[in-house]
Protein backbone atom coordinates (compact mmCIF):
# COMPACT_ATOMS: atom_id res chain seq x y z
CA UNK A 1 0.00 0.00 0.00
CA UNK A 2 1.15 3.50 -0.83
CA UNK A 3 -0.24 6.81 0.30
CA UNK A 4 -0.14 10.47 -0.59
CA UNK A 5 -1.22 13.31 1.68
CA UNK A 6 -2.05 16.79 0.42
CA UNK A 7 -3.90 19.85 1.64
CA UNK A 8 -6.68 21.41 -0.41
CA UNK A 9 -9.25 24.06 0.49
CA UNK A 10 -8.78 23.62 4.24
CA UNK A 11 -9.01 19.83 4.17
CA UNK A 12 -6.47 17.04 4.27
CA UNK A 13 -6.76 14.56 1.42
CA UNK A 14 -5.29 11.12 1.97
CA UNK A 15 -5.02 9.01 -1.18
CA UNK A 16 -4.44 5.31 -0.52
CA UNK A 17 -3.25 3.02 -3.31
CA UNK A 18 -3.00 -0.77 -3.33
CA UNK A 19 -4.59 -3.30 -1.02
CA UNK A 20 -5.57 -2.36 2.53
CA UNK A 21 -5.41 -5.67 4.34
CA UNK A 22 -4.12 -7.31 7.53
CA UNK A 23 -0.53 -6.77 6.46
CA UNK A 24 -0.71 -3.02 5.98
CA UNK A 25 -3.85 -1.85 7.77
CA UNK A 26 -1.77 -0.79 10.83
CA UNK A 27 0.08 1.64 8.55
CA UNK A 28 -3.20 2.90 7.06
CA UNK A 29 -4.60 3.33 10.58
CA UNK A 30 -1.56 5.32 11.70
CA UNK A 31 -1.70 7.57 8.63
CA UNK A 32 -5.44 8.24 8.93
CA UNK A 33 -5.37 8.88 12.68
CA UNK A 34 -2.43 11.28 12.35
CA UNK A 35 -4.43 13.28 9.79
CA UNK A 36 -7.62 13.22 11.87
CA UNK A 37 -5.64 14.49 14.87
CA UNK A 38 -5.00 17.75 13.01
CA UNK A 39 -8.68 18.60 13.60
CA UNK A 40 -9.20 19.45 9.94
CA UNK A 41 -11.66 17.67 7.68
CA UNK A 42 -10.15 14.54 6.12
CA UNK A 43 -11.07 13.16 2.72
CA UNK A 44 -9.93 9.59 2.09
CA UNK A 45 -9.45 8.93 -1.62
CA UNK A 46 -9.97 5.21 -2.19
CA UNK A 47 -9.93 5.19 -6.00
CA UNK A 48 -6.61 3.33 -6.00
CA UNK A 49 -7.65 0.65 -3.50
CA UNK A 50 -8.61 -2.57 -5.23
CA UNK A 51 -9.09 -4.69 -2.12
CA UNK A 52 -9.89 -3.99 1.51
CA UNK A 53 -10.43 -6.56 4.25
CA UNK A 54 -12.01 -6.31 7.69
CA UNK A 55 -8.84 -4.91 9.26
CA UNK A 56 -8.75 -2.16 6.65
CA UNK A 57 -12.42 -1.41 7.22
CA UNK A 58 -11.73 -1.29 10.97
CA UNK A 59 -9.04 1.35 10.33
CA UNK A 60 -11.57 3.47 8.45
CA UNK A 61 -14.21 3.06 11.17
CA UNK A 62 -11.77 3.97 13.95
CA UNK A 63 -10.68 7.05 12.01
CA UNK A 64 -14.31 8.09 11.53
CA UNK A 65 -15.04 7.65 15.25
CA UNK A 66 -11.96 9.65 16.20
CA UNK A 67 -12.90 12.44 13.79
CA UNK A 68 -16.42 12.62 15.19
CA UNK A 69 -15.17 12.71 18.79
CA UNK A 70 -12.85 15.60 17.96
CA UNK A 71 -15.59 17.51 16.12
CA UNK A 72 -13.99 16.99 12.72
CA UNK A 73 -15.27 15.22 9.61
CA UNK A 74 -14.05 12.24 7.61
CA UNK A 75 -15.43 11.63 4.12
CA UNK A 76 -14.66 8.81 1.71
CA UNK A 77 -14.22 9.95 -1.89
CA UNK A 78 -13.82 8.25 -5.27
CA UNK A 79 -14.42 4.84 -3.70
CA UNK A 80 -13.51 1.94 -5.99
CA UNK A 81 -16.18 -0.63 -6.85
CA UNK A 82 -14.49 -3.35 -4.79
CA UNK A 83 -14.30 -1.22 -1.67
CA UNK A 84 -17.86 0.02 -2.19
CA UNK A 85 -19.07 -3.61 -2.29
CA UNK A 86 -17.33 -4.43 0.99
CA UNK A 87 -18.71 -1.32 2.69
CA UNK A 88 -22.18 -2.15 1.37
CA UNK A 89 -22.05 -5.73 2.67
CA UNK A 90 -21.17 -4.40 6.11
CA UNK A 91 -23.83 -1.68 5.72
CA UNK A 92 -21.15 0.89 6.36
CA UNK A 93 -22.20 2.76 3.24
CA UNK A 94 -24.94 4.12 5.52
CA UNK A 95 -22.43 5.15 8.21
CA UNK A 96 -19.79 6.91 6.11
CA UNK A 97 -20.34 9.96 3.98
CA UNK A 98 -19.29 8.76 0.52
CA UNK A 99 -18.80 11.16 -2.37
CA UNK A 100 -18.14 10.44 -6.03
CA UNK A 101 -15.46 13.12 -6.40
CA UNK A 102 -12.96 15.06 -4.32
CA UNK A 103 -14.80 18.29 -5.17
CA UNK A 104 -18.09 16.85 -3.90
CA UNK A 105 -16.31 15.76 -0.72
CA UNK A 106 -14.86 19.22 -0.22
CA UNK A 107 -18.36 20.69 -0.59
CA UNK A 108 -19.60 18.31 2.15
CA UNK A 109 -16.98 19.46 4.67
CA UNK A 110 -17.24 23.21 4.05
Amino acid sequence: MKHEIREQDGATIVALTGDVDLQNSPEARKILLSCVDKKRPVLVDLSGVGYIDSSGVASLVESLQTARKSGSKLVLVTVSDGVRRVLGLARLDKVFTICATVEEGLDKVR
